[in-house]
């Protein structure tokens, strides 16, 4: 129902080139760049003004990016009004895209829920990064998307999508067994690890934004030692001393590494904070709608590891 052609130019948007948005929309660049030139040609409008190597979308593109937001919404809520003339069970199917611990901890939970509830729903989940489930939800390629927020992902006031705050979760220290902090009682503050070499994700990925985020808010900047993006390879460097890391409180680590979880005490306290994101207009279908209750019920009831029951 919706010009295809208008989900392209939101990528060149968010992304800033045609040889990016060609990649998140599965398409070479050529055939992007024949799209945006076949929609300005039939608009009788320029949409995209070259920058170097970069484009820049003209003013009367924004207006019709405004205007196509106007349009995907409208059409996801009358999806959701369709839907409240057909009887029966929720069924169809329910796309997540969920970063790694979500991924492994809250969503499987959810699923779980839906499938009890809601037995006639078929359910799907797909591990991404959280800019890459804002791509998959634009491209009609997930419906929730279960994200930890980072400066990277688009800001609350985007009007493509609704956010929905889930939780905020704590991030403890990651030490190996011969650490000084091991056995030390009273206050831990993450300015005490100013001095170790850190373990990090790469460049990029939400957990590095998170991990220097959080030094910078301690009062420093972290002494990057190595990088690692799978739990399993960084807990095997912090258990043989090559560094100390932040892990989220509910990260399940390798039982095979000797390493101590700390708790830090004193503020700042790192957190990070977990939220579900959706199409604008589209929370209130019925498989949507039943994938956020199942969120809601498990982040409430279902995460001790949280303080909750």
């Amino acid at each position: 129902m919706i010009d295809r052609r208008l989900r392209v130019l939101q990528a060149i948007a968010r992304h800033g080139t045609v040889t990016a948005a060609a990649e998140v929309c599965r398409l070479t660049p050529s055939a992007v760049s024949h799209q945006m030139q076949a929609l300005a040609r039939e608009l009788d409008i320029a949409l995209l003004e070259p920058i170097g190597r970069n484009v820049r979308l003209t003013p009367a593109a924004h207006t019709l990016l405004a205007h196509g937001e106007t349009l995907t919404a409208a059409w996801e809520q009358a999806r959701a009004d369709l839907a409240a003339h057909r009887a029966g069970a929720v069924g169809g199917t329910l796309r997540f895209a969920a970063f790694s611990s979500a991924a492994a901890v809250v969503v499987p939970r959810a699923l779980e829920h839906l499938r009890t509830e809601h037995p006639a729903l078929r359910v799907f989940l797909r591990e991404s990064e959280p800019g890459r489930s804002f791509d998959l939800l634009a491209a009609d390629e997930a419906d929730l998307a279960v994200i930890v927020a980072t400066p990277s992902i688009p800001p609350a006031s985007d009007a493509a999508f609704e956010q929905h705050s889930l939780f905020d979760e704590p991030l403890d220290i990651l030490v190996g067994p011969d650490h000084p902090l091991v056995g030390r009682r009273g206050v831990v503050a993450l300015r005490d690890l100013a001095g170790d070499p850190w373990i990090c994700g790469n460049v990029g990925r939400a957990y590095h934004q998170l991990v220097t985020l959080a030094c910078t808010a301690a009062g420093f900047a972290p002494d990057i030692a190595h990088y690692a993006d799978e739990w399993d390879t960084g807990a095997a460097l912090v258990a043989r001393g090559f560094g100390v890391a932040l892990v989220p409180r509910l990260a399940d680590l390798p039982a095979h590494h000797d390493t101590r979880r700390i708790p830090i005490t004193t503020d700042p306290v790192p957190t990070r904070r977990v939220i579900a994101a959706v199409r604008a207009g589209s929370q209130d279908q019925p498989t949507i709608a039943a994938g956020l209750d199942a969120l809601r019920h498990v982040t409430e009831t279902g995460l001790p590891a949280l303080g909750r029951s």
